[in-house]
């Protein structure tokens, strides 16, 4: 199974049914997406709980102020059978800029515009919009 696709996949089928947080299994990535996903205000914050063995992330939904979820679609691009590559200048908007993609690059995980901005390429993880 796919920890990424699981990990936005739950965060959006929590916001469409108006969960106030969602906890799922600890990794270094989804931590490194998860901060992306916070600067780029899609959830309101997250934290990192339990001890050694089990540990767990746990991520607070954030909500407009008609009371809909900040994510209304996500979309896997890379999986874990077919990875895609994209590089600076191949990268395009995701729904005319009120999207992002979320991509993997050598200086760690960043937004499309970021990546652009620093003219870098990478793995396309997501789109999120």
């Amino acid at each position: 199974m796919d920890p990424i696709a699981d990990m936005i996949v739950r965060i959006k089928n929590a916001g469409d049914s108006k969960k106030e947080s969602v906890v799922f299994h600890y990794s270094k990535i989804k931590l490194a997406i998860l901060d992306v996903l916070l600067k780029e205000g899609f959830i309101k914050s997250f934290g990192k709980k339990g001890k050694k063995i089990v540990k767990y992330i746990e991520v607070v939904l954030a909500y407009d102020e008609n009371g809909s979820s900040m994510v209304h679609g996500v979309r896997r691009i890379s999986k874990t059978s077919r990875r895609v590559y994209t590089g600076s200048k191949e990268i395009r908007k995701v729904k005319n800029g009120l999207g992002s993609l979320i991509i993997s690059t050598p200086k760690g995980i960043m937004t499309d515009r970021a990546a652009k901005q620093e003219n870098l390429g990478g793995e396309a993880l997501f789109e999120i919009w």
